[in-house]
C-alpha cells in the first residue's frame, strides 16, 4: 500500500509481503546466475539483467559482476549505463537510472528500510524511490538512501552517504553528503 506518492509500506504477513518475498527469491536466482559470469560475458549479463528487470537493456549497458538486488522489477535503466562490480540495489521503492550514468564499485542504492521506532521495526518495510538523472556519476563505495534524486551531471564522491537530493551539476561528498562545489561547464 502507498502512504503517499513517494512512500511504499509493505506490512508483514500480507499478500504484498508474500509477493515481495517471492520476487526476492526470483531475483536471488537470477543474480546468482549473473554472478557466475565474467567481464567477457557482457551479452549474457545483459540478457540476464533484462530478465531481472523485466525489460531489455540497450547494447551499451555494462555491468561487472558480482551484483546484488532485492527484486529487480522496480529498476529502470536508461541507455549507456555502467555498473561496476559489487554493487547492491535495493529497489522496492523504485530505482530509476537515466542515460549515461556511471556507478562505481561497491555502491549501494538502498530504497527500503524499516520504521525507526523500536516497537514498529519488525512491522514491515518502508521504501522510497531513488532517481539518478542523466550523466550522473556515483563514485566507489557511495551509499544513496531512498527518497533521493541525484541531479543531472552531478557527482557523488567516493564513500559518501547521500540522504538529501543532489542539485544538478554539483559535486557532493561526505557523511552525510554535502555540496562541495558546482561542476557546471
Amino acid at each position: 500500500m502507498a502512504n503517499d506518492d513517494r512512500t511504499t509500506i509493505v506490512a508483514r504477513r500480507t499478500p504484498e509481503s508474500a509477493a515481495m518475498t517471492a520476487n526476492l527469491k526470483r531475483a536471488m536466482t537470477i543474480t546468482a546466475r549473473i554472478n557466475r559470469l565474467t567481464f567477457d560475458d557482457a551479452d549474457e549479463i545483459r540478457a540476464l539483467f533484462s530478465e531481472l528487470i523485466g525489460k531489455p537493456v540497450d547494447d551499451r549497458f555494462l555491468l561487472i559482476p558480482p551484483f546484488y538486488t532485492t527484486g529487480g522489477v522496480e529498476i529502470r535503466v536508461g541507455r549507456n549505463v555502467f555498473v561496476n562490480q559489487n554493487c547492491t540495489f535495493y529497489d522496492l521503492g523504485g530505482l530509476e537510472i537515466a542515460d549515461d550514468v556511471m556507478i562505481g564499485p561497491n555502491v549501494s542504492l538502498i530504497t527500503s528500510g524499516h520504521p525507526i521506532e523500536p516497537s514498529r521495526r519488525r512491522d514491515g518495510v518502508v521504501a522510497k524511490p531513488i532517481v539518478i538523472e542523466r550523466n550522473g556519476w556515483i563514485a566507489a563505495g557511495a551509499t544513496i538512501i531512498g527518497g533521493v534524486t541525484v541531479g543531472e551531471n552531478s557527482v557523488v564522491a567516493a564513500g559518501s552517504v547521500v540522504t538529501k537530493d543532489v542539485p544538478p551539476n554539483t559535486l557532493v561528498g561526505g557523511n552525510p553528503a554535502r555540496v562541495i562545489r558546482s561542476i557546471a561547464e
